[in-house]
């Protein structure tokens, strides 16, 4: 259950567009600071969950967004965000001064463009993506990269104190280029802990007592404690889909390619998981990579 935030002495108004897996909880705990929230969703169902919560409902983006001083966006990817900021009349609706800020997952050279269309508006951009999943979400412990003006960092400290840890880490796109390097830790490092288990098991041994032995040692990891708990109980209802996982690994390798870099790890572990979602994986979460791989080491069994 979430907990009561202290409510913050002055009240941004906010608009929060993107109400889903991830945005929802952000959302709410935002909501909860004391902040006029303002929500918009394309299933308007997602958005009206946030109306106990205070948040009032908007119709449309241009809407949500008319009046506020910051307008998060939590979107699919970039043609998502792109469409909604630009296409729906959202970005003339909003007024000189204000900041938006993108907490969605895309491609670096997307968000900068965004930043400079917004900044021929008078609009500021933060692309901040996040990290920690659905649980850090609800808790109030995500990881928060901000690429874009220092400035505009330390403003918002206090709207970013309710979602979590915010660093800025560079200008315009840094944000997204840091979450790209934070995906491919976080897929490299599954498909080590779901190999390992397959390992174990066909050695001899249990999955759970080998994750329990390691705990605290130098293989303790978020990702050993959270997926693997995850593929010791075989609980894949995603937190993060595979699909999403799939997508920010081609961004990395795009950008890998962009830079003339070879990333072999990444390449391989990005080729696992297009595999999985070909074969029908694509809603469940980044952790059943171990079934792809177990599927792998049972050959023509079924």
């Amino acid at each position: 259950m979430m907990e009561a935030i202290e409510k913050p002495a002055g009240g941004k108004k906010i608009a929060f567009l993107g109400t889903g897996l991830m945005g929802a909880p952000m959302a709410r705990r935002l909501a909860r600071a004391g902040y006029p929230l303002i929500v918009w969703n394309r299933d308007p169902i997602k958005a009206k969950a946030l109306e106990s919560d205070g948040a009032r409902v908007a119709a449309s983006p241009a809407e949500a967004v008319d009046g506020a001083d910051i307008v998060f966006t939590m979107l699919t990817d970039g043609n998502s965000v792109g469409e909604v900021l630009f296409g729906s009349g959202c970005a003339q609706a909003m007024r000189k001064g204000a900041v938006v800020v993108d907490t969605s997952s895309i491609a670096p050279p997307a968000a900068k463009d965004h930043a400079a269309r917004l900044a021929a508006l008078g609009i500021d951009h933060l692309d901040a993506p996040v990290s920690g999943g659905v649980v850090g979400a609800e808790a109030g412990t995500l990881a928060i990269m901000a690429g874009g003006k220092a400035e505009v960092v330390s403003a918002l400290s206090d709207v970013f104190a309710a979602l979590g840890r915010v660093t800025h880490v560079g200008p315009s796109g840094a944000g997204q280029i840091c979450k790209l390097a934070n995906q491919q830790i976080v897929a490299v490092t599954i498909g080590a802990v779901a190999e390992a288990m397959i390992l174990v098991e066909a050695g001899g041994a249990s999955r759970e007592a080998f994750r329990d032995a390691i705990r605290g040692g130098f293989a303790e990891s978020r990702i050993l404690e959270l997926h693997g708990g995850r593929m010791v109980r075989r609980d894949f209802e995603p937190g993060g889909s595979s699909r999403n996982q799939l997508k920010d690994l081609n961004a990395v390798m795009a950008m890998a390619q962009s830079l003339s870099l070879q990333l072999p790890l990444t390449e391989k572990v990005r080729d696992e998981f297009t595999q999985f979602v070909a074969e029908g994986g694509a809603e469940r979460d980044h952790s059943a990579l171990l079934l792809h791989l177990e599927k792998l080491n049972r050959g023509d069994k079924t």
